[in-house]
């Protein structure tokens, strides 16, 4: 008798534990994970011009005939995060969570979309050399680049890459031994490839990485947002746990 009164002494005390989390600490994770993602999309916001000044060069922003480029990959982070605040502000001071679950389902996504966009930034994409050329960075610069140049920009980690690529053709009495490259971050001298019916190889590769520190910052934003996303998952797990094994 005394352990059944213990043990439900022992379930409320859990319960409004849990009602506590559910209604004050989820929101409270809730405010802080805006908070940081909102410093982290604030980073990813480019400069306009204008009477304010002008465009800072920290944003590597290039730009030609009042047209700027910014790195897809950059783009695509800038989305993931905004969509992660999307989803956490769907869900006001005034929203009642009910069930551990339905807040396991929202961390869930937001964190793939932090996941998401982490790995936009960590993960460059693998092109192949006919894409690069037609991927109109090379049509970006005034005046022209040779036809003879393809180059590529993208990111890694904290670093923004310049890629250069210079190519000679091959004649027709050369290209028994054509053999196209696949897709790569960065292709060696020797790649061969196809494009506008001529075929090419490249002779000679060169490389430049330049550190952009607000890119460091929103990494360092996505790491302690993932990880307070399962901070509160596990403590909805713990709770959860006790209700599927509690003794009756």
């Amino acid at each position: 008798m005394a352990a059944a009164m213990a043990s439900a002494a022992e379930r409320a005390v859990l319960e409004e534990e849990f009602k506590w989390l559910l209604q004050e600490e989820v929101h409270a994770v809730l405010k802080q994970l805006q908070d940081i993602l909102k410093e982290a999309s604030q980073r990813f916001t480019l400069p306009t011009g204008g009477a304010g000044g002008d465009v800072k060069q920290e944003n590597f922003v290039l730009s030609t005939s009042g047209a700027a480029f910014v790195p897809l990959q950059i783009q695509d982070a800038r989305n993931h995060v905004n969509q992660a605040i999307y989803l956490l502000m769907n869900r006001d001071v005034n929203y009642q969570f009910r069930t551990g679950s339905e807040v396991l389902k929202l961390m869930d996504a937001v964190m793939l979309q932090l996941s998401r966009a982490r790995n936009r930034l960590t993960t460059p994409a693998t092109l192949t050399l006919p894409e690069v050329a037609s991927s109109g960075l090379t049509k970006m610069f005034t005046p022209p680049l040779p036809p003879d140049v393809l180059v590529n920009f993208y990111i890694n980690l904290n670093k923004l890459c310049l890629t250069v690529y210079q190519l000679h053709v091959l004649q027709p009495s050369t290209t028994k031994n054509f053999k196209p490259a696949g897709g790569s971050v960065l292709h060696n001298p020797g790649a061969m490839f196809e494009f506008g019916n001529q075929r090419y190889e490249v002779s000679h590769v060169h490389k430049v990485e330049c550190v952009v520190p607000w890119l460091n910052d929103a990494l360092v934003f996505f790491t302690v947002s993932l990880q307070l996303c399962q901070q509160l998952k596990d403590k909805i797990s713990v709770f959860s746990s006790y209700w599927n094994y509690r003794p009756y």
